[in-house]
């Protein structure tokens, strides 16, 4: 099985909410039972609601405990180096010298209003490996951009 990379704050998010969903699995058993009550199940809506919630639950509690058992949890204050890795802020500068500043994060972290971009997205991986001063050349649906590596942090 693969690790999963993530930063200890995405892991306490991924973990809250599993633990959230587990709290909603009795709630639903109830809706359930009331909705049981009711008589024909053919016919009746409250019922397959229930049903089909407590199905997506249980996949996303699957889901979710698949991920935290594999988690490779990174702490990059920890990292150092004048590579470009997982878990490292790099400020970019754009075709016009404007800065851009990415933390390269796992895929349950990502957040580009937030500077925070997944380990598999097209930036990310034309970064990883890179050092400070090289171009890098990506490839998004808009054409493609080109970035000089201003900085590399690990913070």
């Amino acid at each position: 099985m693969d690790k999963v990379p993530m930063l200890a704050e995405g892991y306490e998010k991924l973990t809250a909410d599993l633990k959230v969903l587990r709290a909603e699995r009795p709630r639903i058993v109830d809706a359930i039972e009331e909705a049981r009550a009711h008589g024909d199940l053919s016919e009746n809506a409250e019922y397959h609601a229930a049903k089909e919630r407590q199905g997506q639950v249980e996949a996303m509690i699957g889901d979710l405990e698949d991920k935290i058992s594999r988690a490779q949890i990174i702490d990059p204050s920890t990292l150092s180096g004048d590579k470009v890795v997982f878990g490292a802020t790099v400020t970019l500068l754009d075709e016009d010298d404007k800065p851009v500043k990415y933390q390269i994060v796992g895929q349950t972290e990502a957040d580009a209003a937030k500077g925070r971009i997944s380990y598999t997205s097209p930036i990310a991986r034309a970064l990883i490996g890179k050092q400070v001063e090289e171009e890098v050349e990506v490839t998004v649906p808009s054409g493609d951009k080109f970035y000089l590596i201003d900085k590399i942090e690990f913070i």
